[in-house]
């Protein structure tokens, strides 16, 4: 993860955790991180986690990660339906095959995105 993303890795976020308030305090490391990188989303399984009403004094969005590459894809379908293909082309062992991998994505709490996926694969992009 390091190696692919160097600028992941976010440091000294721990002093800002103290004065954060979330509803489940063993989230504040999130949001602390988020802040410290300057992010603009926090993206999630459990929205309810990270109130809008206090993101917002941060300036901070919480998504869903179906929402999240819902929103990635819209940006430029050609490229995200062209990474799709990639990577089902690499699922070798078992094989699988693009229709079973929109599946796993729908099974996976991706619906929209798979929807997305296969409009735009139906679609011919």
């Amino acid at each position: 993860m390091n190696a692919a993303f160097p600028d992941a890795d976010v440091e000294g976020y721990e002093v800002v955790i103290p004065t954060l308030t979330l509803p489940d305090p063993d989230d504040r490391h999130v949001l602390a991180a988020a802040l410290r990188f300057q992010a603009d989303v926090i993206v999630t399984t459990n929205p309810k986690d990270f109130p809008v009403p206090y993101l917002r004094k941060f300036d901070v969005e919480v998504q869903h990660p179906d929402e999240f590459v819902g929103n990635l894809i819209d940006l430029n379908s050609a490229k995200a339906l062209e990474a799709f293909r990639q990577q089902v082309a690499r699922l070798m062992n078992p094989p699988i095959t693009a229709s079973q991998v929109l599946d796993n994505l729908r099974k996976s709490s991706l619906p929209a995105t798979a929807d997305r996926l296969g409009f735009f694969m139906a679609a011919g992009e």
